[in-house]
Formats: structure tokens, C-alpha cells, sequence
């Protein structure tokens, strides 16, 4: 009975984005902790998957999002910063850091007011 109304397409959305976030500050960690590293490429989330979420979202087929997963890959747009072949620039992982936690926070609103809701909707009570 409850899982229709965790199934509403902002809902899915905002899911699929948070799972985006997460594994993207995973990569931010990894780029920042391997920006010594001799020939380390710099990792992000594929831009694969945001496409895909958006050509969902466009043609009215949120409920084909469950299938979309993000997945890490190496970034082929980076630049090599260093003579090592280091593609790990700090200052881009730092602002890529503090995006994607403004990011995760507001997709932690969206989705936790859903669940607030849904919990109004059974008490009777907002808090």
C-alpha cells in the first residue's frame, strides 16, 4: 500500500540523483587522495547516465529509471596537469566537492519531504 507512493516520479528521480551524488563524492575522494599519484586519471560519474535520466524524465518514462545505474569512469575530458600524466587538478576537485554537497543536500530535502508527506498523511500531524 505504501510503495505506490514511493514510486511518484520525483521521488525515483530525486533516488536515482542522490545515488549519482554519492558515487561522484567517491570519486571526488579518490581524485583528491590520488592527486599525487604518477599517472593517475581522474574518475567521475559517466555523463551516460545523466542523459539518459534526462531522455527518461523528457519522454514520460520515469518508471525506466530504476534501470539506469551511475557508474564510475575515467574522465576523457580532463586535462593532463603534470608531467607524470596526472589528470587530477585539486582546485576542480575542491569546487566539484562543494557542488556536489550542495547537490546532495538539496536531493536529501526533496526527498525527505516526500517521506514527511507521507507520515502527515498517517498521523494526522506534521512534526
Amino acid at each position: 500500500m505504501v510503495d505506490p507512493l514511493f514510486q511518484s516520479g520525483n521521488y525515483q528521480i530525486a533516488r536515482k540523483l542522490l545515488d549519482a551524488a554519492a558515487l561522484r563524492q567517491e570519486a571526488i575522494a579518490a581524485n583528491i587522495a590520488n592527486a599525487e599519484t604518477p599517472g593517475y586519471r581522474r574518475l567521475d560519474v559517466n555523463t551516460d547516465f545523466a542523459e539518459q535520466l534526462k531522455a527518461s524524465v523528457r519522454n514520460g518514462e520515469v518508471e525506466r529509471t530504476s534501470e539506469l545505474k551511475p557508474k564510475l569512469i575515467e574522465d576523457t575530458h580532463a586535462r593532463t596537469v603534470r608531467p607524470d600524466g596526472n589528470t587530477v587538478e585539486i582546485e576542480h576537485e575542491l569546487l566539484a566537492m562543494n557542488k556536489n554537497a550542495a547537490e546532495y543536500e538539496f536531493l536529501t530535502d526533496v526527498v525527505s519531504r516526500n517521506i514527511k508527506q507521507l507520515k502527515l498523511a498517517i498521523t494526522g500531524r506534521a512534526v
